[in-house]
Formats: C-alpha cells, structure tokens, sequence
C-alpha cells in the first residue's frame, strides 16, 4: 500500500513509518519538528538524541534497504497537506500529528492556543484535502482513551445505545477530558464524525491508551535509529518516566494516592495495532472506534511493576506519594471495552518484570544523559 504517516518524527511516527517500511509499503513521513522544538523550550528533550528525519531515513535505508519519503512542512497549511494527499494518492493515513502533552496544553496561555490551533486545524486540513483528493483513502486517526474520562459505567468502544422515552438510537460515548489537550481529541472526533457522514469518508479512530517502550523490531540494535524516548514531567508517559527515575534513584513519583487506573499498551502493540487498523480498513461511510490497550493497571500497581523490574537488574527502587498536580479523580471506577482489535487479531506483549528490566537495561546505558530537574512535576492544573 501507499501510506502517508502525518507527524513522523514522533514517539509512534517513526517507528510506524519503519514498520510499514520493512513490511513493503511505499511510505512517506511529514513533520515540522514542533515537538523537538516545544521540547527544546521546556527543557523536555529526549533520552536519546535522534537525527533529523532525512537522516534517519537514510541510516534506516543502509540498515534495512527500504526507504522512507520525508516532507518536511507544516500540516496546520492547507496548502501543504493538499499537496501531500493530491500528489502521493495515498491508500492509508496515519494521523499523529497533534501536541500530544496534557501538561503542555494548560502550561500557558500561548500553549493552550498552540494546542487548540495545531490539533484542530491539522485535523480539519486532513478531511479536507481527503474530500477533494483522495476521498476513498481510510485514515487511521490517533484518539486517546483520555477522552472518556473516567465514567462511572462501563466505557464503550466509541458508540453507545441509548433507549429514551420508548426510542433508541445509537451515539459517541459520552465523553469527560480531563486537560485541554484531551478536549482537543474530543472535538477531533466530532469534526471527524461530521465529515464520515457527510462525504462518505472512511476512518478509524484508535483510543489509544499511554504506550511504553523504548524500541520495536524494525529498530532494535540501533541506537541513531530509536524513537523519541521523553522521560520528562510534560512529554514523558507515566512508564517511561518511572523507568528513568528508576535509573537515577529518584523514588518513583505516584500523584496522589496513586489509584488513578488507566489501559496500557507497549509500543510493539501500538504498530500492532496500526497495522491490523490499516489491512482492515473501516468501511466507506463508516467512523470505527477501536479502544486500543492491552492492560489496565493503577499508577501504585505500575509503580510496584517497575519496582519489581528494579530488582532483577540490581536497582533498588523506591515509590513515593506526591502532591497530584492534576485535577482528577484519583479512585474511581474503571471498565473500558477493547474486544475490537483482538478480534482482528492483536496478541498483546503485556507487562512482566522481564520485559520492563530489558527496557531499564537501554535506559542505564544512557544513564549520562539522564537530567534529573526534568523529572518531578512542572505544570499544575490549579
């Protein structure tokens, strides 16, 4: 297939754009490096320094002998991403390209709006451009579990039936984000909805869980070639930052009371994940949600996970409970469906002791690199 990945120098984007690389796809990557830049600005840069998308794609090619297209250019311009879908005619597109970072989205003034304009706009181009140019393309659209909030009934896949005074009908999930960012992803899947039942378009919508995980197959052995590893309070997921403070011995920091319970998924899953989406694409007129994690675990429970993992490689790993810079309930009850992907055939890399102290083994090679201000919380929802 021809596939466009949109935000392809991110955590997902590059190794997606690997992935569908090394499996034959004809594959092109667009970025504008904004999250190297808002993570150069807040003293957020990865764990592990990553060469700019032309040359990663060619050490990708001299290693694996398949190349990657890169276009480097901003997807909140129209013009662009008109360009990009009219000329490429792209089968699939993979859509990552928001500010991703619920911290970052209530940081400041000027960040709230760069995240409502960047997220939004990209999207919207996207349909555009798909409507005029290629409007039997299937976009797989990244979404976040985070958009429902944390309910107190069982969570759907995306779609709900509702009976009301003797009729019934079938809508969205109700959904409750709790940052701004996580609105945006809501307001994401509204605008998406609107254009899928309009002009026919084809989407999934994948509500993705927060990911872990330092490599994937295509990437594994080759450290200028790894994804965008964020460790940090802002960009960091709540595993990855634990796997670092692990490292540098800086008791692992649970917010709260730690029972805040959330679905995870390793990053090997997500391209799992991305790859079933794309060889079974929703169908024309259709808006597929699909609830992506394999795991459901409290920050204590993961804590005590990486912990465990501490130990096999020598680490003696402490938890401590600090103040919950968000606002958010922090026991709750948690029920999310996700039978949508296993029936298109995941099988999940779920958590064990052995695959977190693997992953504790990269970290404590670039343990140098590791800058412990970036670590405990910088932003706060109050």
């Amino acid at each position: 297939m021809k596939t466009l990945i949109l935000g392809g120098d991110g955590y997902l984007g590059w190794p997606t754009a690997a992935a569908f690389a090394v499996r034959g796809d004809e594959v092109v990557v667009a970025d504008n490096y904004l999250r190297r830049l808002l993570a150069q600005q807040t003293n957020s840069e990865a764990l592990i320094e990553a060469p700019l998308l032309p040359e990663r794609a060619r050490l990708f090619n001299d290693v694996a002998g398949h190349a990657i297209r890169v276009e480097i250019g901003d997807l909140t311009e129209y013009e662009f991403v008109e360009r990009l879908i009219r000329d490429f005619q792209p089968d699939t597109i993979v859509h990552y390209a928001e500010q991703p970072s619920a911290p970052y989205s209530l940081m400041s003034v000027n960040a709230s709006r760069l995240t409502l304009n960047n997220n939004l706009n990209v999207t919207l181009n996207v349909v555009l451009a798909m409507v005029e140019h290629a409007p039997n393309c299937h976009l797989i659209k990244l979404g976040t579990m985070g958009e429902y909030g944390t309910p107190n009934i069982d969570i759907e896949e995306g779609w709900i039936d509702i009976e009301h005074k003797g009729r019934s009908d079938r809508f969205l999930f109700p959904r409750a984000a709790g940052s701004l960012y996580h609105t945006t992803k809501v307001l994401d899947t509204d605008l998406i909805w609107f254009y899928v039942r309009t002009f026919d378009l084809r989407v999934t919508d994948l509500m993705q869980g927060p990911v872990y995980g330092l490599t994937s197959p295509e990437l594994e052995g080759h450290p200028d070639l790894l994804p965008s590893f964020h460790y940090d309070d802002i960009f960091g997921t709540a595993v990855n930052r634990f796997l670092v403070q692990a490292v540098a011995n800086v008791p692992l920091t649970v917010y709260g009371g730690g029972g805040q319970t959330r679905g995870y998924l390793n990053l090997i899953d997500t391209l799992a994940c991305v790859k079933l989406a794309a060889d079974n694409p929703a169908g024309e007129r259709e808006l597929r949600i699909l609830n992506q994690f394999t795991e459901t675990f409290s920050v204590l429970e993961l804590a005590s996970h990486i912990v465990d993992a501490g130990k096999l490689v020598g680490l003696d790993v402490e938890i401590q409970s600090i103040e919950n810079p968000r606002r958010e309930a922090e026991e709750h009850y948690y029920n999310p469906a996700n039978s949508g992907l296993a029936e298109l055939g995941l099988e999940p890399t779920l958590v064990s002791p052995e695959r977190l102290a693997a992953m504790l083994e990269i970290v404590l090679q670039h343990k140098h690199r590791i800058d412990r201000d970036r670590i405990m919380p910088r932003v706060s929802w109050s």
